[in-house]
């Protein structure tokens, strides 16, 4: 090549270097290329794991990079939700400063990632430590009881204990006796032979399946009382009683007319049946606008309370015996009891003060007996005996008709104080709690009422759903002065979900009528499923380690329980078609009393088969229960609330599905 030729190559090169064009792609490739680099080195840095250019190749700055939203990933890095409030041990393979660790720890496997694969086999899993290396261990699901345990009550058939106590013809045999420790249910209870799915209410008020309750002990006891017969495959319930075989409607007539600032249905909104038969009492005030808590225990005539919840009624096995019921002071507007063959006056009367405590400052007892109207001279003398004592607890008698009597409990003190001062029965300690009722024994004193009235003002149905109740400033607990606004909240706070609820699941459409909300704080849960038209009842219990909201729950026209559920509920199983629990895992936790496979097991032994289960809690709780919900062969998702994915609750919904 000849010189000149050289020069001018070199300097036509030096010009394409020195040109605009060069020196832009030059310094982006540059760029491009420390980018990428620092990205594989530093994953962790605050620059976003993709990068793009504009098409006129212009050198973008950092901010212009993490704002594009058009970014083109050269490695995808998985999006992770917002670090949890308290820091572990550190894992990955880069350290707080953004540099690769020279030692890191490998994370444990993430349980959540299984529970699709856990849905598919039915299986459920635990963590152990072999040789200190991580294993997992695949648990088979809960066995099935024997066949004797279909109808099994565990804290009222303990016939071990029964035993061991010699308590035959006492009736404390029917108070609970819950197993010991390590020996109660273990296994799921199962159905008899040809269950089928509960018909519907309103027609489960008049039928039921003779397959879901195979009992006919009382047909033949009680058939001739017009209570209940058998037809093909069903039982039939007339809607008759020991005491009105004519019919529950013309029994619930006559007690209007006899007394009609009763007012079923405004000054009456809560009922208790006391040995409620098969509770066409309380099925028919239903349509009154009343609600009957029907109570009975398990005896001789064991399944009236199983009848009673499979016509979707509301009831639970209790008995008058030595210790208080599980429910506050003035609760019912009404306590009715027919033929309930209870001695009242036996005792210097101290089932009918039990019957006194629970009673509202104002409300009524209806007594439907023999003593009432037959003029044998032993029933007479019962007569004398009953009007005595209601005399001396202070209670009108305001009407006898035929073989009804109703009496009516004073609105205050007045009439107790201005009695002798050793007059029987005494008045009761200004310091005994009326409403602390879990294993608590009877009192032979007459509950004082409070000085303030609160209990007797309650407003009329429907107002006194959503009204804020006197009592709920006699409750203790660590609000003081904002308990009305926690109320309120409560009650916006259920409506909104359960609005949603049955917006998104179809509630209306899939026959609830018997729900049971197992934690229910101040019944905001069954008040709005009130106000959403969801034709069902609800048994609110509360937890014994909760603040006792029962008064209040009451006073709003709704009926609740105390109960502590490391024990079994006083229910037959295949009883309640939807149970709902809020928070209630995560409480039970910090107690450390009780296992959640315990709970989840006396879950199933209630369940209806058909039925559903809602489970809103934290997050901490929700890998066991969905083991155990899986174990017990449900059929589960795992949702997100509405405040979204990374929020601290999630939803747990099962379904107990038909086998």
């Amino acid at each position: 090549m000849k010189p000149s030729a050289t020069i001018t190559s070199s300097t036509a090169t030096l010009d394409v270097v020195k040109a605009p064009n060069f020196v832009k792609v030059t310094a982006i490739t540059i760029v491009s290329f420390s980018v990428i680099t620092l990205l594989y080195l530093f994953p962790s840095s605050p620059f976003p794991s993709s990068i793009s250019f504009s098409p006129s190749f212009s050198i973008t700055s950092p901010q212009q990079i993490k704002n594009n939203a058009s970014l083109v990933s050269p490695r995808p890095k998985k999006t992770r939700p917002p670090p949890p409030p308290t820091v572990g041990e550190r894992t990955g393979i880069v350290d707080e400063n953004g540099a690769m660790a020279e030692d890191f720890v490998i994370g444990e496997f993430d349980p959540s990632a299984m529970d699709e694969f856990r849905n598919l086999t039915g299986g459920r899993e635990e963590s152990t430590k072999e040789d200190g290396k991580l294993t997992r261990v695949k648990n088979e699901r809960f066995r099935v009881c024997e066949e004797s345990t279909r109808d099994y009550i565990p804290c009222l058939d303990n016939v071990e204990e029964i035993k061991r106590l010699n308590l035959s013809g006492s009736l404390v045999i029917y108070e609970r006796h819950c197993p010991e420790e390590g020996k109660g249910l273990d296994c799921l209870v199962p159905m008899p032979k040809g269950y089928k799915r509960s018909i519907p209410w309103p027609r489960s008020r008049d039928e039921v399946w003779f397959s879901n309750v195979p009992q006919t002990r009382l047909v033949e006891d009680k058939g001739g009382q017009n209570w209940i017969a058998l037809k093909k495959d069903k039982f039939v319930f007339p809607g008759g009683g020991t005491q009105f075989i004519h019919g529950a409607d013309q029994y619930l007539n006559q007690i209007s007319e006899m007394v009609p600032e009763i007012a079923f249905g405004q000054h009456t909104r809560i009922a208790l049946d006391i040995g409620c038969g098969m509770a066409s009492f309380g099925a028919f005030l239903l349509q009154r606008n009343v609600t009957t808590l029907s109570i009975a225990p398990k005896d001789v005539h064991e399944n009236q309370i199983q009848f009673a919840l499979e016509r979707g009624v509301p009831a639970m096995a209790a008995v008058f015996s030595t210790r208080r019921l599980l429910y506050p002071s003035q609760a019912f507007d009404l306590i009715h009891c027919s033929r309930c063959r209870i001695d009242w006056t036996r005792d210097d009367g101290i089932l009918l003060l039990e019957v006194n405590r629970m009673l509202r400052a104002g409300g009524y007892f209806v007594w439907a007996a023999q003593p009432v109207y037959k003029h044998e001279e032993n029933l007479q003398e019962q007569w004398k005996e009953m009007q005595d004592l209601t005399r001396r607890i202070c209670w009108e008698l305001v009407k006898k008709e035929g073989y009804i009597a109703i009496w009516r409990k004073p609105l205050n003190n007045s009439c107790y104080l201005s009695g002798d001062s050793g007059a029987q029965p005494p008045l009761c300690d200004s310091n005994d709690d009326p409403d602390s009722v879990w294993y608590v024994s009877l009192r032979p004193c007459i509950t004082r009422l409070p000085e303030n009235g609160y209990g007797a003002n309650v407003t009329t149905w429907p107002v006194r759903l959503h009204y804020p109740p006197d009592r709920l400033q006699s409750i203790s607990m660590d609000a003081t002065f904002s308990r009305k606004e926690l109320f309120k909240a409560e009650s916006k706070y259920w409506n909104e979900i359960i609005e949603s609820y049955v917006r998104a699941f179809h509630w209306k459409h899939m026959n609830f009528r018997n729900v049971m909300d197992m934690r229910a704080g101040f019944g905001g849960f069954a008040a709005a499923l009130h106000d959403l038209d969801v034709d069902c009842w609800v048994m609110n219990v509360v937890p014994v380690s909760e603040f006792n909201t029962l008064p209040v729950i009451y006073d709003r026209g709704l009926i609740g329980v105390m109960h502590d559920w490391c024990e079994t509920f006083d229910t037959y199983p295949r009883t309640y078609d939807l149970l709902h629990a809020a928070g209630l895992f995560s409480a039970e936790q910090k107690r450390h009393k009780c296992k959640v496979s315990s709970i989840i097991l006396e879950m199933d032994r209630m369940l209806r088969p058909g039925g559903a289960v809602y489970i809103r809690d934290s997050i901490s709780v929700m890998s066991e229960l969905q083991e155990m919900a899986t174990a017990t062969r449900w059929v589960c998702t795992l949702r997100d609330t509405g405040e979204g994915p990374h929020a601290s609750w999630k939803i747990l919904t099962c379904d107990k599905r038909m086998p």
